[in-house]
Formats: structure tokens, sequence, C-alpha cells
């Protein structure tokens, strides 16, 4: 019996997992409020019922598509970030970080489309704020356990306003990216505006 649940855990797994894959594929190319339940399960190869399995709405499938990728960023931001140690050096960290950092313009695409839904609905719009806090908190988390050389600038306060900071200055590239297409601009740029933020006399130039 065990084992028989086992597969069919796998497989429902397999069902998710394929169907947030076909979703992204599909609000990527039409756009999130352009895209139908059904367009989504045809991409996937599923019935509405294999959709209504595993997700209630559109909008709670874009959440679990959402979390895949605030994880991802919240990983990449503290594995980064953690190399030092806690004598945190922050022009090398933030050079990790821009190399490493998602900048995935179809996500991006994703992400604006949907932005724009939740800024209409408030219920939508305090679940996306949730997921934004986690990723805001992973980064203020490290900050603050820094030692060392890492002092803030004191126009940001704590470390949670620099989190807020370095969340807005992501915000504010990867808008640029969107409409340049430039991936490595983006990424310089990046780093720059989060070197300045994050010590005291930063240089953009």
């Amino acid at each position: 019996m065990r084992a028989t649940t086992g597969r069919v855990t796998r497989r429902r797994a397999r069902t998710r997992a394929n169907l947030l894959d076909a979703a992204f594929a599909v609000f990527g190319a039409k756009g999130f409020g352009r895209v139908s339940i059904e367009e989504v399960c045809e991409a996937a190869g599923y019935s509405r019922g294999a959709f209504y399995s595993n997700f209630d709405s559109l909008d709670e499938l874009f959440f679990a598509l959402y979390r895949e990728r605030a994880d991802l960023i919240a990983e990449q931001v503290s594995g980064a970030l953690a190399l030092d140690g806690p004598d945190l050096d922050v022009p090398a960290a933030v050079d990790r970080v821009t190399e490493v950092l998602l900048l995935d313009r179809d996500w991006l695409l994703v992400k604006t489309d949907f932005l724009v839904h939740a800024a209409r609905d408030p219920a939508v719009a305090r679940t996306l704020l949730e997921h934004r806090a986690r990723l805001r908190r992973a980064i203020a988390d490290r900050l603050a356990g820094a030692r060392g050389d890492a002092t803030l600038p004191a126009v940001l306060g704590d470390a949670d306003g620099a989190a807020h900071a370095v969340v807005a200055a992501y915000d504010g590239v990867t808008t640029q990216l969107l409409l340049d297409r430039d991936v490595e601009h983006a990424r310089a740029w990046l780093g720059q505006l989060l070197t300045a933020l994050l010590t005291e006399g930063g240089d953009t130039t």
C-alpha cells in the first residue's frame, strides 16, 4: 500500500511540475491575465481535472511559480553572502550576488504582468507582499549577522532598511532589463547600485 501511495505521490508531483512549466511558457508568451486554465492544461497535456487536483485557480498556480523563483533568489543571495563568514566583505559579496542572481527576462515579463494584476486585487497583493518579504528577510538576516567592515550607511537605518533598498534596486534594474534586453549591463549596473547602497561613500562611476 505504501509503495502504491508513493507512486501516486510521485505522479502527482510530476503532474504539478509539468503544469508549472507549461504555465510559465504560456504566461511568458501571452501574458498573465490573457491565459485560461484550458490553455495551461492543453500546453501541459492534461485535463482540467488534473489542474484542479493541484491548484484552485491560476492565481494559486502563479504563486507556486513565484515561490519557486523567490526561493531560488533567496538561496542565491544567502549563498553568496554566506561565503565570507561573519566578517562580510560587501563589495566581494555584491560581485558574487550579481554574478549568480536570476535575471531571466521571461520570468520578469510574467512577474510584471502579475504585479499589475495584484495591484488591482488587495487579497492577491497581500499574498504577493508576503512572498516578497521572505527575500527581504533573508537579506536582512545576513546583513544583521555580519561583523567586521560591514557597516551600513546611516541613511539606510538598519539591516531591514538595507534589505528594502536592495530589493528596490533589483526591481529597478530588472525593469530596465525588460526594455533594453541587455543582461550583462543589468548585472553590472546592479552591482554598482548595490555597492553604493551598502557601503559608505559607494562609487557608481
